[in-house]
């Protein structure tokens, strides 16, 4: 686990008393959460607990209902297409364009950020070839099994050497071999200053590579600390989250089994 970054005081994210009402439901309710720069930050919850809807509220792809978001010290949605021009993104739906194949859809993806086109021909051909994802390249993207369309959504969000990277689940689906390789690239961003802001269900993962925490549950903020602050004693991350959100039912009506 990376060292957190010292003197740094302005966060790469500053959310503050934010809620996303559908109908009468709270998918996030009254969250406020600072995200220091340089740092790899694990935001968990369990399944429903409002971390895909932060999320999609951080990529400007859902307007809160109300409360503030800051990314980079730039607020939303005002400095909207300055701060997407400074992120990358990983979302747990790829969005991606099924009818491109991967060297097309970078390139597209490349251009949009404003990269001279033969920067833009170089990363992808470099990206596509670190990722594996050079085999076929008459491929479309239809065609791409769940870890490669992870893989190639990761190659897009790098591409621009982005400040930020926002990742909803990014190793679902992604092979050992695969998911290392995005681990060991992330690492690296981390150390050479970039902020990584994760959600995953793989709490092993988290544990390994966060140095910050927050867990939500029911849209609300439970716990916001180092890793080191979070387990008790000999705890690992998964005892401490259910400990701090897990059931309590009760499986005594499975004694048949």
């Amino acid at each position: 686990m990376l060292e957190a970054p010292q003197g740094v005081s302005d966060p790469a994210i500053r959310i503050r008393d934010l809620r996303k009402l559908y109908g009468a439901k709270a998918a996030v309710d009254g969250l406020s959460l600072d995200v220091p720069r340089g740092s790899f930050f694990g935001f968990l919850g369990p399944n429903g607990a409002g971390k895909t809807t932060t999320i999609r509220m951080l990529m400007g792809l859902a307007p809160p209902t109300s409360g503030s978001i800051e990314l980079l010290g730039l607020p939303l949605p005002d400095h909207a297409l300055t701060i997407k021009a400074r992120i990358g993104l990983v979302p747990d739906e790829s969005l991606l364009f099924d009818h491109l194949t991967g060297r097309e859809f970078l390139e597209f993806v490349g251009r949009m950020y404003g990269l001279d086109r033969d920067v833009v021909r170089t990363r992808t051909r470099e990206l596509l070839t670190v990722f594996e994802l050079d085999a076929s390249p008459r491929k479309l993207i239809v065609e791409f099994s769940k870890g490669m369309r992870k893989r190639l959504a990761m190659a897009a969000a790098l591409i621009h050497r982005p400040q930020l990277f926002l990742l909803d689940e990014p190793f679902e689906g992604v092979d050992a071999v695969g998911a290392r390789l995005m681990k060991d690239i992330l690492l690296d961003q981390v150390r050479q200053g970039a902020t990584i802001f994760l959600t995953s269900h793989v709490l092993e993962v988290v544990e390994r590579l966060c140095q910050r925490v927050a867990i939500i549950s029911d849209g609300r903020l439970v716990l916001e600390a180092d890793m080191a602050d979070v387990r008790t004693g000999a705890e690992t991350l998964e005892d401490a989250f259910v400990r701090l959100v897990g059931s309590d039912r009760s499986t005594d009506s499975l004694a048949w089994l």
